[in-house]
């Protein structure tokens, strides 16, 4: 029984990924309700609600483990590459010697050991069925009178049952994972520190613990196929601003080996190198200093050839640069994504180096589930002190603000990612009934210097409960658009997959509900502020912020001094009488007031739309320019209305402003 808990268990990781979105057709799952629920006031649960996976989650989290389960260790021996050598490539293949080595304890008669490779990203499955097939693994122990009976389990985990008698202390199993002519395939994303898991069930009652320490492998990059430039969105006239430069590969991972030159071209009015060397040894990514001699608004273009592939060149042009005397700084964020701590890939180290370095972003959140993954962030202090230390680490007021902050992963009531402005937080767990609904969450943070913000609000994977009705103290922005898709409104571009009607924001803003809005990019393949790069959609959030502390960030959020994009760098103004997004507004008598926006996108403008309370009013063309401002005069606003602009890319990146409210 306890098996078969952990298979359905491990399909609904697989499934059910926060990074992994179903195909738009996909429909959420309608199980019944369990007989226990956590007790709410009000109306308690999202329509989608996934009942049955709150409940394995609480019954695996209730069972009590042997202690021999998750006893002894493995180690990996040998790594055969599909190109001969030992060096393991995103997406490639390979050959795994492994041995385990039983504990103190040993393991039972009936017992088992288990093989699991990461749920997520392609690995393939260990199996003993087809020895010509991916993933073929061979079992063998020579152990006297000890019998093995592997057989795969579900997607992802083969079990190795011990038979004839108990596995003794100190004796091994050896597995070779891969063994056939395909051997198996490996993480589509390249990744340091990705785990191959064991677990162990000692005492053969069908409950396993993961070893202390899994083997891991680190995964390399592919060749250079993109080249990456990024600039601030604004910058003083006469004033240094930083230009970074990246190369990946197809995927968008970070680290590939470039030796050559990037070679610039900038505009009239802006001074920058001419070329950029790289050795190689630079991990792909340099950033170099330039300054505007006069207001405008620039981009940069730039090419590069690898010095072993000159005839293979990679051309690119950067995001908008906006330079004015006037103009409000703009901060980029990311405040939402995923490390191989839960669901993701990557280590945390990583993901803000990513961050920094290849995405150039302002501001940076790791925020990994309370407890989904292989292990539970709300009962392993260890990985929270990690991510902890890193983002302390990683954190340089004025260049890169980094914040501590977790994923909140009801399957009840919606997700929501915590964020702590400063080097202390903990774990308030979804799972745990002092924090098992938004209000007690809300509760528990009461004081502190917090935010939340609701999580692919409309829809899959689970849409959120708008009935508890967040204070806009802890919760003053939401997240309309990430990976997921977007959950602004039903006629949105890049809509969310399986969609809940009357649950997107223009609905609960219709409710009278007072939100800005922002974008994250609930990145699971290390790729923070560029999720976009292997996914359909991704997200940044833009905050008005004139310094890079986490003081200002926090107090641009609460202001609601933001926007939110599907990824790409779009550089949006807009204000209604001189008061700019996310602004409260006093009905004050007249018939008109005076609209004032601009844009400056990172690919031809198809449609820039006015959405009035519920909504578009207008429409203007594009025309396929570039930038655009306009002036006008609009039906005044009234009490309780709300406006914001929607600006859509011929590419499909999509932009929305905060809204302006009328009280």
């Amino acid at each position: 029984m306890r098996n078969a808990v952990w298979a359905r268990l491990l399909a609904a990781l697989t499934l059910a990924a926060c990074g992994d979105p179903a195909p738009p057709d996909a429909e959420p799952d309608r199980a019944p309700a369990p007989t226990e629920l956590p007790a709410a006031p009000g109306p308690t649960f999202s329509r989608d609600a996934k009942m049955d996976t709150w409940a394995m989650l609480m019954e695996d989290q209730a069972a009590p483990r042997h202690p021999s389960d998750g006893g002894g260790r493995a180690w990996l021996e040998k790594i055969v590459a599909d190109d001969g050598g030992d060096r393991l490539r995103a997406a490639g293949r390979g050959r795994f010697h492994l041995v385990y080595e039983a504990g103190p304890l040993g393991v039972r008669k009936g017992g088992a050991v288990y093989l699991q490779t990461s749920p997520f990203w392609d690995w393939d499955t260990p199996q003993t069925t087809f020895p010509d097939g991916p993933g073929y693994t061979e079992v063998r122990s020579e152990a006297p009178g000890v019998t093995l009976d592997a057989r795969t389990v579900t997607s992802n985990l083969m079990i190795i049952e011990i038979g004839g008698r108990a596995l003794a202390p100190g004796e091994r199993i050896e597995l070779v994972f891969g063994a056939g002519v395909e051997m198996a395939r490996v993480d589509r994303y390249a990744e340091r520190e990705s785990r191959i898991w064991l677990a162990v069930d000692g005492d053969g009652d069908g409950v396993r613990a993961l070893l202390d320490e899994s083997p891991v492998v680190d995964i390399e990059p592919r060749e250079p196929a993109r080249l990456l430039l990024t600039v601030p969105s604004t910058a003083k006239p006469g004033a240094p601003f930083r230009l970074a430069i990246a190369l990946v590969d197809g995927l968008g991972n970070a680290g590939v080996h470039f030796e050559g030159d990037v070679v610039l071209e900038a505009p009239d009015g802006l001074a920058l190198p001419e070329r950029v060397s790289f050795d190689g040894d630079a991990a792909g990514a340099r950033s170099v200093e330039g300054v505007a001699s006069r207001e405008g608004i620039y981009r940069v273009r730039a090419r590069a050839a690898h010095a072993d592939a000159p005839d293979l060149e990679l051309t690119a042009e950067s995001n908008p640069l906006v330079v004015s005397a006037s103009a409000p700084r703009v901060l980029w964020a990311d405040l939402h994504g995923h490390s191989q701590l839960s669901d993701g890939t990557g280590t945390p180290d990583d993901f803000f180096r990513y961050a920094r370095d290849v995405a150039a972003l302002d501001v940076a959140a790791l925020t990994d589930h309370d407890h989904w993954g292989m292990r539970p962030l709300d009962r392993t202090p260890e990985l929270w002190d990690r991510i902890r230390n890193t983002v302390a680490r990683f954190h340089a007021p004025g260049r890169f603000v980094t914040l501590l902050g977790y994923e909140w992963t009801s399957w009840l009531q919606g997700h929501r990612h915590v964020l702590y402005f400063s080097d202390e937080g903990e774990v308030l767990s979804s799972l745990d009934s002092a924090t098992d609904t938004p209000a007690r969450l809300w509760a528990a943070l009461a004081g502190k210097s917090a935010l939340t913000f609701a999580h692919h609000s409309a829809g899959g994977p689970i849409s959120t409960d708008w009935n508890f009705v967040p204070d806009p103290e802890i919760e003053p922005v939401t997240e309309i658009v990430s990976v997921h898709g977007s959950s602004e409104a039903m006629d949105s571009p890049g809509r969310i997959y399986s969609p809940v009607e009357g649950n997107f924001v223009r609905d609960v803003l219709d409710r009278g509900l007072v939100f800005g809005f922002i974008g994250s990019g609930d990145s699971h393949d290390g790729h923070p502020g560029l999720a976009g790069l292997a996914s359909p959609s991704g997200g940044l959030a833009a905050i008005f912020s004139e310094e890079a502390t986490r003081d200002s960030v926090l107090e641009g959020l609460r202001a609601r001094r933001t926007y939110a994009t599907s990824g790409p760098r779009i550089w949006l103004r807009f204000s209604v009488d001189g008061r700019r997004m996310g602004s409260v507004l006093d009905v004050v008598p007249g018939e008109h007031q005076e609209l004032d926006f601009a844009v400056a996108a990172t690919a031809p403008i198809e449609w820039i739309q006015l959405v009035r309370s519920g909504g578009i009013v207008q429409e203007i063309a594009g025309e396929g320019a570039l930038d655009f401002s306009a002036r006008a005069e609009i039906p005044r606003l009234e009490s309780g209305e709300y406006l914001y602009l929607r600006v859509l890319q011929e590419d499909g990146g999509t932009a929305w402003s905060s809204p302006i409210y009328a009280r």
